[in-house]
């Protein structure tokens, strides 16, 4: 995927300059989009159209508390402070202090930029994160792997994400301070910012938990690159450059990515990825970007798959009945 998503930045680029309108509707539909995003995972209950209007035209929602019309307007703040940062070459904990800053004034201002002294937990998660000691240490050993760090930039963005995320270095704000670096590092690099929705809050979650527990990384990486690959195509809709990037298949509702199927069917997937490889799942095509595809009717196979591992067949025994019907 971080290959396909080096090509699709260069075909981006390809188009500049951008016509100036164009991008200006682009960063206020993200301004709302990150803000409201970022918020509701955090707990918000302003709507995107509430957020809007609160951001837009400062107006006030009935019903809604004051900290979350706070948290709307100190996101917005937090967004365009990133954006200063993004033409320095290097971030320091300076800088990643002043996100935190914005995200929390007038909110909890004791804890505006200052490193925590107490344990914290998240509700809900098993996850331990570091002793209050330890997070000093922590956080240098951060800033000097973001230095060095010769990763692929969106692999490398991902992997700030989740590396601070681990750390948890304030008592509130760190999922807001992370994502935006998170975004900063990608904006930096020249793709789009990646965009975590309603709709992938729960896999988002989990996949980072599962990571932070001792698991596999990838899920949390495949999902954050796949939110970049959909920034993309916002970017190139609105540009009107989307056939240029990506040729169309004649029925795409009927075509599902890796990703669309996997959370259609509850698997993992690397789950789906080997069933692939090993001939159980078809694919129907591949995107011009190299996405592959699958059919609606790769949905049943799935699920005629885990019938029959019910019925202890194995991989190999399912293949050969698959091939006879």
């Amino acid at each position: 995927m971080l290959d396909n998503l080096s090509k699709l930045k260069q075909k981006l680029d390809s188009f500049r300059p951008y016509p100036p309108e164009s991008i200006r509707n682009l960063e206020q539909w993200f301004d709302v989009e990150l803000t409201y995003t970022s918020n509701a995972i955090e707990g918000n209950t302003l709507t995107r159209a509430e957020t809007a209007l609160v951001l837009k035209k400062g107006l006030t929602v009935g019903g809604k508390s004051m900290k979350e019309h706070l948290e709307a307007i100190n996101h917005l703040h937090a967004l365009q402070k990133m954006k200063e940062l993004t033409h320095q070459k290097q971030i320091s904990l300076t800088e990643i202090l002043l996100l935190h800053a914005c995200i929390l004034k007038g909110i909890a201002d004791d804890h505006v930029g200052v490193i925590r002294s107490v344990p914290v937990r998240i509700s809900g998660s098993v996850v331990v994160f570091p002793a209050p000691k330890k997070v000093p240490d922590l956080l240098d050993e951060f800033i000097q792997w973001l230095e060095t760090c010769t990763e692929h930039p969106v692999q490398k963005a991902a992997l700030a994400h989740y590396k601070f995320v681990s750390i948890h270095p304030f008592v509130d704000g760190n999922g807001r301070t992370a994502r935006l670096l998170m975004n900063l590092l990608l904006i930096q690099a020249g793709y789009p910012p990646s965009i975590i929705g309603p709709k992938e809050q729960g896999a988002y979650i989990k996949s980072l938990e599962k990571a932070q527990l001792g698991g596999s990384v990838l899920d949390y990486l495949e999902l954050i690159y796949q939110s970049v690959d959909h920034s993309f195509s916002i970017y190139l809709k609105a540009l009107g450059k989307e056939e240029a990037i990506e040729e169309k298949p004649k029925n795409p509702d009927k075509l599902l990515k890796i990703g669309a199927i996997a959370k259609e069917t509850q698997e993992k997937i690397s789950t789906i990825r080997y069933w692939t490889k090993v001939g159980l799942l078809d694919v129907a095509t591949a995107t011009a970007a190299g996405y592959q595809l699958y059919g609606q009717a790769m949905i049943e196979r799935i699920q005629k798959i885990r019938a029959l591992q019910a019925k202890r067949h194995t991989l190999e025994e399912i293949l050969k009945m698959l091939a006879i019907s």
